[in-house]
């Protein structure tokens, strides 16, 4: 006899086109499968867990109610949508989930037309689809544009700057604040239930309608008085005041999780063309249905492999500390003889490794949410009053407040010290969360202090150094992953600025290395002596300020000068390139040949795997010294990006 499904509804289900007749009990049995079918994928694939169990009901029923892929659907952040990818034809790829060549951890265009928005960042969907009701509204379409935004991203500033926009236009436009913390929302139940299906209905919403049209033939000072009474009386039973005053029509809070509560308000929303921004509060809990994500939904955020039964997760144990904990062991010590330090991140402190300094150091302890903007002038306020902010934000993420260091930070020369995590590679979350134009965007700025470190003793010391700088801001930057597990110090030692250090003396070949992929360096000079070419490597620590006089040695004393990081064009490379032809050490046949990442966004894969594609392994670097001296022949290069 052939095996029963474990699945018999979802199997049926290829497309939302598929379950778009579906009856209440349909949907409910297809929500239980799609969440069984969720965490059986992310238990053999990794990835995000807690976030996506919390919306498979709101999921189904967005795409039992609307149009999709017609009417636009847009994830915020898109590390919720696993089970939006398994409803949209991706089903059958789902194991592939942040592999090589598989699908994405986050929603991306190019994957998919039911992905019409990339959104692996935060906050960014009410804007995006504002500019999308927009445009559908200069071509005369009808379509439904839907934003749903949770896990947090309702923290960061963006998301109200574009409701105040939407807030004042006539675009339709449906926001659905998926709150799975509770931080917002009162208790819901039936009659919270019963009142935002009342206040979404077209009725109400045509009377509303009328009153409001009605009102404005009164004095301007009753019609006023008319509108306040009317949002305070629903404000009173519903919430939603802020959101109304931003100029959104608000609707809820309701159970997320209720599709009898759920499905008739979609309904509603759905029938209803009457123009003008609509917030929808819908209120659900990371990991539901998943007792192991249930009770930890911090360590079930991003999940490695799992048992599904125990719920025990599969991480191989390293004889090596994380970077990461390497700098929070780091900053402890530093704080713990300082007490002018603070630390502080952007709703990351897991992530960072700063929780153990909360657990520490509470009172010194910042979290500010998804606000990295923010996050950095709160420093450059705390710099300002003689303290030592740590901001503690990975590079992809630092991004996002690069006005701010400039502005805030630079230009007034305060001394913040950027602790920046994930630099180069970072593997399954791929080209969103990619470390690799931190060099480029700090160095160029007059008096920053960056650093590289090539191991976990280098970070020790980085960190050490960074607190002892006072008159000028400074970032040192460490990848993601296990360290090399070296004898590590109870605490660093600061560093002279701007000065490298050999690691090996040469006569032919120099190698300048710059950050964590010195090792690498090491096993390719290994490589060229065996071609008879004599190799000389340093490792610079400073991109900026260079150590001129290290710089200045290998290229005179050397015929092929190699400098490798792991950052983009317009890094280290290039103020080494500026330096040489400045101090006219380019003018005698110095060869010098700059590794640095290509100039292309990488998808997601093992980290090995992108350092190979990118170029910076030994291979690569061997065959660059080769080929510049005229011997590519003894080296078959290997495949790159």
């Amino acid at each position: 006899m052939p095996t029963k499904s474990l699945t018999p509804v979802l199997d049926t289900v290829n497309l939302p086109a598929d379950m778009r007749a579906f009856s209440i009990k349909q949907l409910r049995q297809l929500s239980d499968e799609l969440r069984a079918e969720t965490i059986r994928a992310v238990s053999t694939t990794s990835g995000h867990l807690g976030a996506s169990l919390g919306v498979v009901e709101l999921t189904v029923a967005l795409h039992h109610v609307f149009n999709t892929p017609h009417d636009l659907l847009v994830w915020d952040v898109g590390h919720q949508a696993y089970p939006h990818k398994i409803l949209t034809g991706r089903r059958d790829r789902i194991l592939t989930l942040r592999q090589g060549g598989g699908l994405s951890g986050f929603t991306k265009r190019s994957e998919s037309v039911y992905d019409p928005f990339g959104t692996a960042h935060s906050s960014t969907s009410i804007s995006a689809t504002l500019g999308m009701a927009v445009a559908r509204d200069l071509d005369g379409g009808d379509h439904q544009m839907i934003a749903v935004i949770g896990d947090g991203a309702m923290s960061a500033g963006m998301a109200y700057e574009a409701m105040n926009n939407a807030g004042s236009m006539d675009s339709r436009l449906l926001v659905i604040l998926n709150d799975n913390d509770m931080s917002i929302a009162p208790a819901v139940g039936a009659m919270s239930a019963y009142l935002s299906r009342l206040i979404s209905s077209r009725p109400y919403r045509s009377l509303r309608h009328f009153a409001r049209e009605t009102a404005k033939r009164f004095p301007r000072s009753l019609e006023q008085a008319a509108r306040r009474a009317e949002e305070y009386a629903r404000g009173m039973v519903t919430g939603g005041t802020l959101f109304e005053e931003l100029g959104f029509y608000y609707v809820g809070p309701i159970d997320g999780h209720n599709l009898d509560h759920l499905v008739p308000v979609l309904k509603n929303i759905h029938e209803d063309r009457q123009t003008g921004p609509i917030l929808l509060h819908v209120v659900t809990h990371k990991g539901h249905g998943y007792p192991p994500a249930e009770e930890s939904p911090d360590k079930y955020h991003g999940v490695a492999k799992f048992d599904v039964v125990t719920g025990k997760q599969f991480k191989p144990e390293s004889p090596a500390p994380s970077y990461t904990s390497v700098f929070a062991k780091a900053l402890i010590a530093e704080a713990a003889h300082d007490d002018k330090i603070i630390a502080l991140t952007a709703a990351m402190p897991d992530g960072t490794g700063l929780s153990k300094f909360a657990e520490r150091f509470p009172g010194r302890f910042f979290d500010v949410g998804i606000a990295e903007q923010h996050g950095v002038t709160f420093a450059a306020g705390l710099a300002t009053q003689g303290y030592k902010p740590f901001a503690a934000i990975y590079s992809t993420f630092l991004q996002r407040a690069y006005d701010q260091v400039v502005h805030d930070v630079a230009i007034q020369q305060l001394p913040v010290r950027f602790a920046i995590d994930r630099a180069g590679m970072v593997g399954a979350d791929g080209a969103t969360h990619m470390g690799s134009f931190d060099i480029t965007y700090l160095a160029t700025l007059p008096g920053f202090v960056v650093m590289g470190a090539a191991d976990e003793v280098e970070l020790m010391h980085m960190v050490a150094t960074a607190a002892s700088i006072d008159d000028r801001p400074s970032a040192f930057r460490y990848p993601r992953g296990d360290a090399s597990g070296l004898e590590m110090p109870d605490r660093g030692t600061p560093l002279e600025i701007g000065k490298g250090r050999m690691m090996r003396e040469g006569t032919r070949v120099a190698i300048l290395s710059f950050g964590a992929r010195l090792h690498e360096a090491l096993v390719a000079a290994d490589s060229l002596d065996g071609h008879g070419l004599s190799t000389s490597v340093a490792d610079a620590r400073f991109a900026k300020p260079l150590d001129e006089a290290l710089i200045r040695a290998l290229a005179t004393e050397h015929e092929v000068l190699i400098t490798l990081e792991d950052g983009a064009i317009g890094g280290f490379a290039s103020h080494v390139l500026s330096f040489l032809a400045i101090q006219g050490l380019l003018d005698n046949g110095l060869k010098v040949r700059p590794i640095f990442t290509p100039d292309t966004f990488f998808d997601h894969d093992k980290p090995e795997v992108q350092y190979e594609r990118a170029g910076l392994t030994a291979p690569h670097i061997v065959a660059t010294v080769l080929a510049a001296l005229g011997r590519a022949d003894e080296a078959r290069e290997p495949k790159r990006a």
